[in-house]
């Protein structure tokens, strides 16, 4: 049982407890029974009408709820509608009071939802229109009279912040742009003449609509700018080259060239007007000085011509060169032939410089090849020579593929020009091919000769003896001990001097050869003699070259005696 069902039963045991204390009341005074009842009906009265207010209160209390209820249903339902939510469901069975604070707690927070989206949306919408006012873009498309759903916020939100991140770069773009567009202003010393100018580079950098128009047309202003100080300081190195070449060719003092020196950097418009002003005075004290300009001029054409390995023929067709009427008429011919070849040498660049590290390559080889014939290089030190051989075997191996690079090149170069590649006056590989057969007739004409002085050299040799080859001891390596002789059938002999005669020494008589003959520079004395007049030629060539005689105290081998009779 219920409590309120308890409670309903004491009420009614109270009721009947006052009903019965009345009575009790009523008896002990005596009202008659008439007034009893009259007494009676109004306390039924009293209650019946208590009871009656307190159960129509209950009743209006029933109603508002079910009233409320409904009002909170077709609200629910409708803010579910508007935030695009499944309707509110009670689970299970439920009392009226109950439904009716779950469905209010529900309203509750579908409008604290519905608020809260509204709110972000004004906001997105703030940021969206200031946003889209700086890129000049325009805004974003959304009912702002209904409520987002979550979904729409969400693409909201990414829109704006890439709206964020394209203010950002392209600010950062603006940036960049007018900084350089500055510098660029700076260096050609120009000032802002167009409100569009003024805007980017006066105007606070915020302020800037940052239009995919606008930083088209800065990006335009900015080429326009730097093509203008590319040309610029193309007129000024070029003017600058001008000036170098003058100076060169007029033989201007370095003190005269330290004045200037400030305004030989940069491209600012005062330094191009002070560059102009030094061409000009250096051209009218050219023409003040024209000999001496065009023979500079000459000495810079021959340069060229080296560099291009032009011929004879070719140099000599160049008259003006060889002329001597110096006009203005002559400087410029010089000056026009000196840009030609400058242009031709650059546009061969590549070649030439092949041919020029192959003649170099050559030199080098034919210097290898020359002191490789030398008999001294022998005695050098210090691993020279063996590193000369390395260098000449490299050469062997490299000069060859270089002249195979140069030939591919130049046959696409005269495949691609129609005309012959040539070198002094020849084509390249002719003028190889002639080198090589140069040297190979040189080496011949050297191997003749050498067989023609070995040839004559043996002639005189056979004809008077040879000269001895043993090379003289070095002095310090050896000490001379005068007291030591060699024992020859136990006597001895010397000589006193370098000049004197044999004496005998062993009874006989030794006498000088019939032919006598000065001893080689810094060698000991050579003696070739007969024994009574009689000689056996080969036995003295024999004693000729195998041994010497060394006089002044050294010793005379025994095999030296072969060659005379005692």
């Amino acid at each position: 049982m219920r409590r309120s069902e308890v409670l309903a039963e004491e009420s009614i045991v109270c009721l009947q407890k006052a009903l019965n204390h009345l009575r009790e009341i009523w008896e002990l005074i005596g009202i008659p029974e008439d007034q009893r009842l009259q007494r009676t009906e109004v306390v039924k009265k009293h209650i019946k009408d208590l009871l009656d207010m307190m159960i129509a209160e209950e009743e209006s209390l029933k109603e508002r709820l079910i009233k409320s209820i409904s009002v909170c249903q077709k609200e629910l339902n409708t803010l579910c509608s508007e935030l695009h939510v499944e309707p509110f469901q009670e689970e299970g069975e439920t009392t009226i009071l109950q439904l009716e604070k779950d469905l209010r707690t529900q309203v509750e927070l579908m409008r604290k939802q519905k608020k809260e989206r509204k709110q972000e949306l004004k906001l997105l919408q703030e940021q969206d229109q200031e946003l889209c006012e700086i890129l000049c873009m325009p805004h974003y498309d959304i009912d702002s009279s209904s409520v987002p759903s979550l979904e729409e916020l969400n693409q909201f939100r990414q829109h704006v912040a890439t709206l964020r991140e394209t203010k950002a770069s392209r600010h950062e773009e603006f940036v960049n742009i007018k900084r350089q567009i500055i510098l660029c202003m700076e260096e050609l010393d120009h000032t802002p003449d167009t409100s569009f100018e003024r805007d980017v580079v006066c105007e606070d950098e915020d302020a800037f609509c940052l239009s995919l128009e606008n930083i088209a047309t800065l990006q335009k202003l900015l080429r326009q700018l730097e093509m203008r100080k590319s040309q610029n300081e193309a007129v000024c190195e070029g003017l600058r080259a001008q000036i170098r070449e003058l100076w060169d060719r007029l033989q201007i003092p370095a003190e005269e060239r330290e004045a200037v020196a400030t305004v030989m950097t940069g491209s600012k418009a005062k330094v191009r007007k002070a560059l102009q002003l030094e061409v000009d005075r250096l051209e009218e004290l050219k023409m003040q000085n024209m000999k001496k300009v065009i023979e500079a001029i000459r000495v810079e054409l021959a340069q060229y011509w080296d560099q291009c390995f032009y011929s004879q023929e070719q140099r000599q067709a160049f008259a003006p060169y060889y002329a001597e009427d110096y006009t203005e008429n002559l400087l410029q011919l010089h000056d026009a032939e000196i840009v030609r070849l400058k242009n031709y040498y650059e546009v061969h660049k590549e070649l030439f410089e092949g041919v020029q590290k192959w003649e170099e390559s050559w030199r080098l080889f034919l210097e290898f090849e020359r002191k490789a014939s030398d008999p001294s290089r022998f005695t050098n030190r210090g691993g020279n020579l063996l590193k000369e051989e390395k260098q000449r075997a490299k050469l062997q191996k490299t000069l060859p593929k270089l002249e195979e690079e140069l030939k591919a090149r130049i046959e696409t170069w005269e495949q691609e020009h129609s005309k012959a590649f040539v070198v002094n006056g020849q084509k390249f590989m002719e003028y190889v091919m002639e080198q090589w057969e140069m040297h190979r007739l040189e080496k011949e004409r050297a191997k003749q000769e050498r067989q023609l002085k070995n040839k004559k050299q043996t002639e005189t040799e056979m004809l008077y003896g040879s000269i001895p080859r043993t090379p003289n001891k070095r002095q310090g390596l050896t000490p001379n001990r005068p007291g030591k002789v060699r024992k020859l059938n136990t006597t001895t002999m010397s000589n006193a001097t370098a000049n004197s005669s044999i004496r005998p020494a062993f009874g006989g008589t030794v006498y000088r050869s019939p032919v006598s003959r000065l001893p080689p520079s810094g060698s000991k004395p050579i003696i070739t003699s007969t024994c009574l007049g009689k000689k056996t030629p080969q036995a003295g060539r024999n004693g000729a070259n195998k041994e010497n005689l060394e006089l002044n105290g050294s010793i005379l081998s025994a095999r030296t005696f072969k060659g005379f009779q005692i």
